[in-house]
């Protein structure tokens, strides 16, 4: 019942447009559209650019994933994300599910300490600033702000100033 009412690219499509056709079809953000895109092309081009996604199989993308978190030693995060748009590739593209059939080797949480400066760092680094770069550095550290919260804070006081 479920595949009667399932949503079928153009096959006359290239692949990559059929990909885009379905995630659109989807209403999926355009920036997910964007990375779904360039992991399906690094995915293809992993295995040379010549064999179409529907000729490989599960073990293709296992050895896909896996190879990311073993020679690219990239994030869980970020292997979750390719595995999530082949998932998405071969379910909804290509008919052909691989939800419990890959098993990849996974990428490992690296554990960072947070980067924190001692009160003498952070009078060094204020007293090493001129001008209105001071001004800035002073409202970031005192108020906790990011970078771009208080480049708008300063955008929309000094319009306010202005008016």
């Amino acid at each position: 019942m479920e595949n009667a009412s399932k949503f079928r690219p153009n096959p006359k499509l290239k692949l990559m447009d059929q990909v885009r056709e379905v995630l659109r079809y989807h209403h999926y953000a355009y920036r997910t559209e964007q990375t779904y895109c360039q992991w399906i092309l690094r995915y293809i081009h992993h295995y040379g650019g010549k064999t179409h996604p529907a000729q490989l199989g599960a073990e293709d993308v296992e050895r896909f994933l896996s190879c990311l978190a073993t020679e690219g030693e990239v994030s869980a995060s970020t292997q979750r994300q390719a595995m999530n748009a082949l998932v998405f590739l071969y379910r909804e593209v290509l008919d052909k599910p691989l939800e419990n059939k890959i098993a990849p080797i996974r990428s490992k949480r690296r554990k960072s300490p947070p980067v924190v400066l001692t009160m003498s760092e952070v009078q060094n680094l204020l007293a090493a600033l001129e001008g209105r770069y001071t001004l800035l550095a002073k409202v970031l550290y005192g108020g906790g702000l990011r970078l771009m919260e208080c480049i708008y804070s300063i955008l929309y006081f000094h319009t306010i100033i202005i008016l």
